[in-house]
């Protein structure tokens, strides 16, 4: 890090709120002295998960309102003005802070950024993006459920923006772009996925073609995977409940006797590398792409460490300044389509 980042915390939003939030937020701060988080919710019960009170780098800033899991946006919107989660990306919007980490409701999350950061230009909707482990290291996917229903421009817009993430985060000039389908044949496919191919197609984007479900993981030549939310939320989840299942698995089988207890005894530092190379905690924090500032969503039922892991991203993000990186990025790109052949 090279400058100062003071990210807001969504204190009281996900599953276990303040119980999985403060102790995340604790053990940030020990490892990165020179950031500050502000922790935005019920100030009682913030304080409640303070053992020794406020350590340098840590504030409140009190909320008087929570978002459940299962309530509307458009109710979060109207009434909820109070609330942890949009005070948190007012501060955002102030310049209090820098960015907004929060595990509530995704769909108040991405209604309530939209309207308070608002959209950047050229961009239409906001998509949800995050790595997935892959053999070539990671793989990184977008839209993972902010969109259910796009069009080809938006397909076209989230492979923009992810370029512009992952050129930076990642350290690649021109990262490889795929456009997820049923089949890699020209004729297979909706017609928003044909339509967002032919624009892929003619953009000076490093656009691969299509790819496949498995090429997710399993593809050399593919860093960034687009689709639309509906289908990229049920393959994020599939991921999740394959990797616990492997996870499960090896538990149980190598714990039914004592000769599988015994093997797992030399088996056990490659069972460790494969159980952390798929831990979803070591890949929560999905950012909001296409807003008017950082906005990262963790997963509503992690814990401390999955959590510290999405203030981390927020920070890389901020750090990126990718918000400007994807202004001029859309803006590039869109005038490279229009001009004549």
């Amino acid at each position: 890090m090279t400058r100062k980042i003071t990210i807001a915390l969504d204190a009281m939003g996900g599953d276990h709120g303040v119980s999985v939030v403060v102790p995340a937020a604790l053990n940030y701060v020990r490892e990165h002295p020179d950031q500050a988080l502000i922790l935005v919710g019920r100030e009682e019960a913030i304080r409640g998960q303070l053992p020794d009170g406020l350590p340098d780098g840590l504030s409140i800033h009190p909320a008087s309102q929570e978002v459940g899991m299962d309530e509307l946006p458009s109710q979060a919107l109207r009434k909820k003005k109070d609330s942890s989660m949009r005070v948190a990306l007012n501060l955002v919007k102030s310049g209090e802070a820098d960015a907004c980490v929060s595990a509530g409701n995704t769909g108040a999350l991405m209604a309530t950024a939209r309207f308070v950061l608002k959209m950047l230009p050229n961009v239409d909707r906001p998509a949800i993006i995050t790595a997935l482990p892959a053999v070539n290291g990671r793989t990184w996917m977008l839209d993972l459920g902010a969109n259910v229903d796009c069009t080809a421009e938006h397909l076209f817009q989230f492979a923009v923006m992810g370029s512009e993430l992952v050129s930076v985060v990642d350290d690649i000039a021109s990262p490889q772009v795929g456009l997820l389908n049923i089949g890699q044949e020209e004729i297979k496919g909706n017609e928003q996925v044909k339509g967002a191919h032919e624009l892929l197609r003619h953009a000076s984007l490093n656009y691969i073609g299509y790819v496949e479900g498995d090429d997710i993981y399993l593809n050399q030549e593919v860093d960034i995977v687009v689709t639309d939310g509906f289908i990229g939320n049920v393959a994020l989840k599939t991921s999740e409940g394959v990797a616990k299942m492997i996870r499960g698995n090896l538990k149980e089988g190598f714990s039914k006797n004592i000769l599988t207890r015994l093997s797992a005894l030399f088996a056990l530092p490659v069972l460790k590398g494969l159980s952390r190379r798929i831990d979803p905690r070591r890949y929560n924090g999905a950012s909001l792409l296409g807003l008017r500032g950082v906005v990262v969503k963790s997963h509503g039922g992690t814990d401390a460490l999955g959590y510290a892991h999405a203030i981390d991203i927020a920070a890389r993000t901020v750090q990126a300044d990718i918000a400007a990186r994807i202004k001029d990025g859309v803006t590039r790109h869109l005038e490279a389509l229009r001009k004549p052949a």
